[in-house]
């Protein structure tokens, strides 16, 4: 019996109250069937927990957990604020314990308490970062972008694409507690955006929105001590590129094998092989993806396939790829969808 799977897709919401999409995957012919949706406000970001077994999104209220069901529909379980301007990304620790999100609009990281069964609890602790930035159209403020934590669960990674840096907190793991104790700094207008981390933990990519780059980082712990290194940077666009272009996604395959992003403006999806040894990336093709603004782009479960969600286009574009050959052709007809944000595949319970 082959897997089965969906996928759920976050948009904004002013032409439609079903913020969140739910689609079975057509694994062979590399496209989407309608199934449900949600209703919920300007879904900017979801994320799944790491057990897989609750979903949880942004939304204009702060942010909401579902239970997802053995067939992929998801139910209201719970709902918290967040004490601030609406979010623009959220995880999870890898114990369940806490909720992290993002705010771009006032700078600010909310922690939240995660009861057993997933559900959101109390605001543990909030952290306005500060000063001033280099990216006179963002006005000089701190953006947090993204909020992740390394494998080994110590540390969470903030990305201040306002601030050009990316700030490292420890985590008190009984308290929900965040203790500011190292900053990577990024290229001065470089504007880092999203961050990915090898499975086993030892490499971090963080993807720059403004310079379209992708920094590649190693990493390990000494005493208790986080250390940084950064080994390479690597460019997400090619040569040839358009004007005003933008990075925009960053994703791991299901396998880990693979990196892939996304380009505003020049309206390309960039997929890159990853060396598990050092790090490195092999990029492997830049292509363009026949819409406007793809805001996240992901492949298929089984590497076959390319999704892309085209914010300003209203459509999601489906690709055959052979990451070997450096190819990319369109396979199936674009879905029409409202302002997509964010994408997330979800392997479904054996019946």
């Amino acid at each position: 019996m082959k897997d089965k799977y969906v996928a759920y897709v976050s948009c904004y919401t002013q032409e439609t109250k079903d913020g969140i999409k739910i689609f079975d995957v057509d694994m062979k012919n590399g496209t989407f069937q309608p199934k449900s949706s949600v209703q919920i406000t300007n879904s900017s970001y979801i994320t799944i927990s790491h057990d897989r077994k609750n979903l949880y999104s942004i939304t204009d209220h702060g942010v909401e957990e579902y239970k997802i069901a053995p067939d992929g529909s998801l139910t209201l379980e719970s709902a918290a604020s967040i004490n601030g301007m609406r979010g623009c990304y959220l995880s999870t620790d890898y114990e369940e314990k806490f909720l992290f999100v993002a705010g771009y609009h006032d700078g600010k990281i909310t922690v939240l308490s995660l009861e057993e069964n997933g559900a959101i609890g109390h605001i543990c602790d909030e952290i306005y970062h500060k000063g001033l930035g280099s990216i006179v159209d963002r006005n000089f403020r701190p953006h947090v972008n993204c909020v992740k934590m390394t494998r080994d669960n110590k540390f969470l990674l903030a990305a201040d694409l306002g601030m050009d840096h990316t700030k490292v907190y420890e985590l008190d793991h009984h308290t929900g507690k965040l203790k500011l104790v190292d900053i990577l700094h990024s290229e001065q207008y470089s504007g880092p955006r999203h961050i990915k981390i090898t499975k086993d933990g030892k490499f971090i990519y963080i993807i720059h929105e403004a310079s379209c780059m992708i920094d590649i980082y190693s990493y390990s712990v000494e005493n208790n001590v986080p250390k940084f290194d950064k080994i390479d940077s690597v460019p997400t666009i090619n040569d040839y590129h358009a004007g005003d272009s933008a990075a925009s996604a960053l994703n791991l395959s299901d396998d880990f094998k693979y990196l892939i992003c996304s380009n505003v403006g020049d309206n390309s999806v960039v997929l890159y092989k990853m060396n598990a040894k050092n790090g490195s990336l092999e990029k492997k093709l830049c292509l363009p993806i026949s819409g406007s603004y793809p805001k996240d782009a992901a492949l298929f479960p089984d590497n076959k396939h390319i999704v892309s969600l085209n914010h300003e286009s209203n459509t999601m574009t489906f690709f055959k790829v052979d990451p070997d050959a450096g190819t990319l052709v369109m396979s199936s007809k674009e879905i029409k969808i409202d302002m997509p944000n964010c994408i997330v595949f979800h392997k479904l319970e054996e019946a």
